[in-house]
């Protein structure tokens, strides 16, 4: 295990009331004590290239009550950003707003022709706003201006070198962007949109002259806070003051009736609410409705202001996750069997999947499950009409939407459509080139990690003293997130005696650890934990908060688990 340096002129530099504990955690991570305020004030300013053109269409549209359509993408962060966009504009005085989400399965992703052509044919709009898409829409952005249409596109994905005839883009990755976070999801740059316009519209007494109430966008930091975890983009200072502070509403349950129920159904109190409990219980419902059939259902249940409504939709929701579960748990036993057929060296730089059977709406998530396995980058592809749909999930040392971009370039017509960022991509090819991309796949990332496999240890903040392991230190660093990728939450390490163990809910281990050299025992949790049979254990664990019964425990949550015997 590896433990993280410490910057020491950072810790010498932070304040006195900063607990010492803490302070090794932040230096650890190189961050200015100015980089840990998650005030709104800090939030950085809105200098996208191209704003002032979406400005003035939105006024426009607005004053002139043009028909106005978002079209989302069908994930979490689409979801959030789609009401995001309907509630702001509604605040604005919109009457003639709607959304549209693409069906992946009949419409393909962003704005297609197709989703367009049943825009035109069901909903005539004036402007279509794109949310968390659109940057890599070139036939679909060129239909809707020849039809008439006007086009703003807001999306964080990479863009490639040509982009598509809209009348404005908003996204924080176009080359000659000033905007500073390259990091926000599709739903923050949403949110940083509509924020400009309450501002732009303020400023010219748009509000006071007709009359409306100034809209209060902090209502939607909800919403942003979820979007924002659920697509596991890059925790920076900015996204964690939009997470922090939209976490902070849900709380006090000032927020959509739509998340509550979610909570609500998986069991998770809003009071307690934690980044990671939007990631793990309320993300996952949401996107399962988009991965089997399409999300309305979630952004009804996100838009709804009544309670019984979002109930209902959670139900809805609940049911589809349930699904969503079965059909990963099959896709993933036999992804796995393909996987365990293969020579060893077949799957050292890269590993491609598929079989005909595969739900193209899973084998994202089952391409994220064996790559944190395997360390390597996964392609799992499924059939999609006479072609094949990849999801590829990479890790650190490849930047996947570059290394897509290289194989298009050396292998022209292999890859039909791409697109994505760092960590994740999507692509379609021909069902007959499948083998021809796994040898070009593989061998790209071979190349480009010049022949060597990334050594992967698990990068912890060091071990702690016996008095160091408490419940006080756990609430310090609960207080200290939102964690998330990029400002990973602490994981310590140290070596244990086990004391007691037992198999919970089938195959977790509940056991109680008391470190070497010290009397005091801690309750643990190992999730997909076979009993052990060693006493002696090195253990890599985070501190977490276990409310049971009224009670509030120190609980270790653990990360790893290897025998010291």
């Amino acid at each position: 295990m590896l433990s993280r340096a410490i910057d020491q002129a950072l810790f010498s530099s932070y304040s006195e009331d900063i607990p010492v504990f803490l302070k090794k955690i932040y230096a650890a991570r190189g961050l200015a004590e100015s980089q840990l305020s998650l005030t709104l004030s800090d939030l950085l300013r809105p200098n996208f290239s191209e704003l002032d053109k979406a400005l003035s269409l939105l006024e426009r549209a607005l004053t002139e009550q043009k028909r106005i359509l978002i079209i989302g993408d069908f994930d979490a962060d689409g979801a959030t950003a789609s009401v995001v966009a309907m509630k702001s504009l509604r605040m604005m005085g919109a009457k003639q707003v709607d959304f549209l989400v693409p069906n992946r399965f009949e419409h393909g992703y962003g704005l297609s022709p197709e989703i367009v052509d049943l825009a035109i044919k069901e909903k005539q709009p004036d402007l279509i706003i794109t949310v968390d898409n659109g940057i890599s829409s070139f036939d679909g952005t060129q239909l809707a201006k020849d039809s008439g249409i006007n086009v703003i596109i807001t999306d964080h994905h990479l863009p490639s070198d040509s982009l598509p005839v809209a009348d404005a883009i908003i996204n924080p990755n176009l080359k000659g962007c000033d905007f500073p976070s390259k990091n926000l999801a599709g739903v923050g740059v949403c949110f940083y949109l509509f924020s400009s316009l309450k501002s732009h519209l303020h400023k010219g007494s748009y509000f006071t002259n007709n009359n409306i109430p100034l809209p209060d966008l902090r209502q939607v930091l909800d919403l942003v806070a979820l979007g924002t975890v659920a697509d596991v983009v890059k925790l920076d200072q900015n996204n964690r003051i939009l997470i922090d502070q939209g976490i902070k509403r849900i709380q006090q349950k000032q927020c959509s009736p739509g998340i509550l129920a979610l909570l609500e159904i998986a069991n998770r109190p809003a009071q307690t609410l934690q980044a990671s409990d939007l990631g793990f219980a309320v993300g996952p419902r949401l996107n399962a409705a988009g991965r089997l059939s399409d999300i309305s259902r979630g952004i009804k249940c996100l838009l709804t202001d009544d309670m019984n409504d979002a109930r209902r939709y959670a139900q809805e929701l609940e049911a589809f996750n349930q699904k969503r579960k079965e059909e990963q748990a099959r896709i993933q036993d036999e992804a796995q069997a393909i996987v365990d057929a293969q020579d060893v060296s077949e799957g050292k730089f890269a590993l491609s999947l598929f079989d005909p059977t595969w739900h193209e709406g899973i084998v994202g998530i089952v391409a994220g499950k064996l790559k944190e396995d395997y360390h390597c980058p996964v392609a799992v592809f499924a059939k999609s009409g006479n072609f094949l749909k990849g999801s590829i999930r990479s890790i650190p040392s490849v930047h996947i939407k570059d290394l897509l971009d290289l194989v298009d370039r050396n292998n022209p017509g292999l890859i039909l459509k791409f697109g994505g960022h760092a960590m994740a991509a999507g692509l379609s090819i021909k069902s007959e080139e499948f083998y021809s991309f796994k040898r070009a796949f593989h061998d790209a990332i071979k190349s480009h990690l010049n022949g060597e496999i990334p050594k992967v240890e698990l990068l912890t903040d060091g071990q702690l003293e016996a008095f160091d392991i408490s419940l006080n230190n756990a609430e310090i660093l609960k207080e200290a997130g939102p964690w998330g990728q990029g400002f990973e939450e602490p994981i310590f390490y140290g070596n244990f005696e086990v004391v007691e163990q037992k198999v919970v809910g089938e195959k977790h281990l509940k056991c109680r650890l008391k470190l070497v050299g010290d009397t005091h025992t801690h309750d643990a949790i190992a999730f997909f934990q076979a009993p052990l049979n060693s006493k002696q254990v090195t253990v890599a664990y985070k501190l977490s908060i276990n409310i049971w019964r009224g009670a509030t425990n120190l609980q270790l949550m653990v990360e790893q688990i290897s025998t010291s015997e």
